[in-house]
């Protein structure tokens, strides 16, 4: 999509209950679309937003501790998937909520209970998206949406692109936002893949120097992870 102002991306993944993070057809998003052209995320899609992210983490869950126990504390995958249990928990209280309050309260959630630095760091990211974010949401304000999150990972996390974190990921989706992308997961994965050439500058990674290139990062992944289950349930609403 280009400058005509259509809501969110086209072509992203199938189906996010089958745990698979491959291309999926195209489809076009339209009677869920506003008169402006953001699409309407009522209660019941951002109940389903929720589910998918938590379902997708809790997959993953032994992956990412095994990628974080290269590098890291080894404790990634098994922080992240208390984090969403604990959104879950509160899915019913979350859901209700408007857009812009929802996103910012799964940001808190994880904030509390999240443990380690990605709890911090998540949660920033939610929250900063959150407080941009329409209940009716355009491209242009999930870009925006995105551009705060980057913005507050790099304040919070004291990070810079190429540092090897979820930076490296939330970077490259935010431009692809921005420009015409149709497939943000593909977009995401590369960009988490191509944390693995990259040399740790923040957090316990960074402790390995050199030795740290030649893994992916867990949080890059993770990111990556939670865009590609988003996408998913965008992709699947008639």
């Amino acid at each position: 999509m280009g400058e005509g102002g259509t809501a969110l991306p086209r072509r992203l993944v199938p189906h996010h209950r089958t745990g698979l993070l491959s291309q999926g057809p195209s489809v076009t998003l339209v009677q869920n679309k506003n008169a402006e052209g953001g699409v309407q995320i009522d209660e019941t899609m951002r109940r389903r937003l929720i589910e998918a992210v938590a379902e997708t983490i809790a997959l993953h869950a032994e992956e990412l501790t095994a990628i974080d126990a290269a590098q890291g504390d080894g404790d990634h995958g098994l922080n992240m998937n208390r984090g969403f249990g604990a959104v879950t928990a509160k899915l019913d209280d979350i859901a209700a909520k408007p857009l812009p309050e929802a996103v910012q309260e799964v940001g808190r959630t994880l904030v509390m209970t999240v443990g380690g630095a990605s709890g911090a760091i998540f949660g920033t990211a939610f929250m900063a998206a959150g407080k941009v974010l329409p209940e009716a949401p355009t491209r242009a304000d999930a870009a925006a949406a995105m551009d705060a999150a980057v913005a507050a990972v790099r304040a919070r996390g004291k990070a810079e692109f190429g540092h090897k974190t979820m930076l490296d990921v939330l970077g490259p989706v935010a431009t692809a936002l921005h420009g015409d992308a149709t497939d943000l997961p593909a977009v995401a994965h590369a960009a988490a893949e191509a944390t693995a050439g990259m040399q740790a500058v923040r957090g316990r990674a960074s402790f390995l120097g050199e030795r740290s290139v030649g893994g992916m990062d867990a949080g890059a992944r993770s990111a990556a992870l939670i865009v590609a289950a988003i996408c998913g349930v965008v992709e699947e609403t008639p």
